[in-house]
């Protein structure tokens, strides 16, 4: 690790309240995922016929019969070829590292693809573990294939049980078990309780090392690294507490341009990116230093913007810039030339890799969270909408310039302000940009979307207004009339 890490308090044990760990595993296309899904409520993790497609462990609390627990799915684990591929290497890597973290483990066996010798070797593994193994063969779908159950009685398992991840058959059975073999959970005091964790996404590009940023952050190999574009497919999620605050950290599946989406795996896997987004409250969008800016950075900052996220802006892999175009005074100036909404967004020069600058990225956070969940006081507010107004007034429409009254704010992550106007459709986008470019340098709002909330005078609201006339009847004429005769 390297010396500018130590700067650092490094990521403290995450307190789950003692949650216990059920771990998915088998072998590819069992219907782990299906499964994980289903326990956990939410499409979570990519499902997809093609075998392989989970490959990270992917991690959500999940709660049954009254217990919550935390609930892990794996890659599919093969012993042939395994260890041959680099990447099925560290998919099975991760996923044994799951099987010994967990209280207890659900095999999951494929009823359709019937019996394999091969597993065998990862049943006597999971004996050795001497952890509650329950042996799960699913895809029966219909209780006429329940017989089908019977062949991988071969495996010397005492009982299996016939499930259906897909319809939920069986699975009540299983998971009724699993249960009650999970250890008692400890109780957790009303003083105890934690304060929910700061949610954050990371996203970008595929390949520009948000896993390999994730992985240095909490301190282990949580993630999968692979030089092959779109290793990550589930959002993966992984706690940590910096200095003394719990984070929900989201690595989530790198996000290209929509043209050159084709499979439905990566369909699916950036549709899921997007999603994290929307659970999130900070998002940190990746770039690679040693690449060319791209209208994608842009656009998956605008996603960010749009949801109402915090943004930070990490430069990763600037070692790998030539030591001569390494000015990080000269990137930010170009950021904001060519995407002038990242021109206010704080930014971070790191390298995941080796560690250098990572220990600039906490702070950046804690700043970042403090000025999106900012509480501002009415009458500072008041002073800058006067002081702004003053210096420069709103443009005319139709000969009427629109009055600004007072400001308050009414919401907060994302901080919303309400101004009180005399005519709010008077009032242009150019203008609103202006006022609110002024609190954000008042109040040192950067990198968080503030909200601007041009609203009535609530006096003005309840002044008659005059009937609008009937377009649908005619205008009556006055009678013109003649001009007297002189005499």
């Amino acid at each position: 690790m390297s010396e500018t890490r130590a700067k650092v308090a490094p990521p403290a044990p995450v307190n789950r309240r003692h949650l216990p760990v059920v771990a998915i595993v088998g072998r590819p296309n069992a219907g782990k995922s299906t499964l994980f899904n289903r326990l956990v409520r939410a499409p979570r993790a990519v499902v997809d016929a093609t075998p392989g497609v989970t490959r990270d462990r992917n991690e959500a609390r999940a709660r049954w019969a009254g217990r919550e627990f935390l609930l892990v799915d794996t890659g599919g684990v093969d012993e042939e070829g395994g260890g041959a591929d680099r990447l099925l290497a560290a998919v099975r890597a991760q996923t044994l590292r799951a099987t010994e973290e967990a209280d207890v483990v659900i095999l999951l066996l494929d009823g359709r693809a019937g019996f394999a010798p091969r597993e065998r070797a990862l049943v006597q593994q999971l004996r050795r573990s001497a952890k509650p193994v329950f042996f799960a063969v699913n895809k029966l779908d219909t209780a006429s294939l329940e017989n089908d159950a019977a062949e991988f009685f071969r495996l010397g398992v005492e009982r299996l049980y016939a499930i259906s991840a897909a319809h939920g058959r069986g699975v009540d059975d299983l998971m009724g078990d699993v249960i009650a073999a999970l250890p008692e959970q400890t109780q957790v005091e009303p003083a105890q309780e934690e304060a929910a964790p700061v949610a954050l996404a990371i996203v970008g590009r595929p390949n520009v090392g948000k896993s390999s940023l994730l992985n240095r952050l909490v301190g282990e190999e949580r993630a999968i690294v692979s030089p092959i574009p779109g290793t990550t497919r589930d959002p993966l999620d992984s706690e940590a507490i910096f200095n003394g605050r719990r984070y929900l950290l989201i690595d989530t599946a790198g996000i290209r341009r929509r043209p050159k989406v084709h499979e439905g795996i990566e369909r699916a896997s950036v549709a899921r990116a997007l999603r994290a987004l929307d659970r999130a409250e900070l998002a940190v969008l990746v770039l690679d230093g040693s690449d060319e800016l791209a209208e994608q950075d842009a656009r998956i900052a605008g996603y960010a913007w749009e949801r109402g996220r915090a943004l930070l802006v990490v430069v990763n892999k600037w070692d790998a810039v030539a030591a001569g175009e390494r000015d990080q005074k000269k990137f930010r100036e170009m950021l904001a030339w060519r995407y002038p909404t990242l021109a206010e967004v704080p930014i971070v020069f790191v390298s995941a890799l080796s560690g250098t600058g990572v220990d600039r990225i906490v702070p950046a956070l804690e700043e970042l969270t403090a000025a999106h969940r900012v509480e501002l006081q009415t009458s500072p507010l008041n002073k800058v909408l006067e002081d702004a107004v003053r210096a420069q007034e709103p443009p005319s429409v139709q000969g009427k310039r629109p009055a600004f009254y007072y400001a308050t704010q009414t919401g907060s992550a994302p901080p919303t302000i309400a101004i009180f106007t005399s005519a709010p459709r008077l009032v242009g986008a150019g203008y609103e940009r202006y006022l609110r470019n002024q609190f954000c340098a008042a109040f040192g709002l950067r990198g968080t979307p503030l909200r601007i909330r041009l609203r009535l005078r609530p006096r003005d609201e309840q002044r008659p207004r005059p009937a609008r006339r009937d377009a649908t009847k005619p205008r009556r004429r006055r009678p013109t009339r003649r001009p007297r005769a002189k005499a």
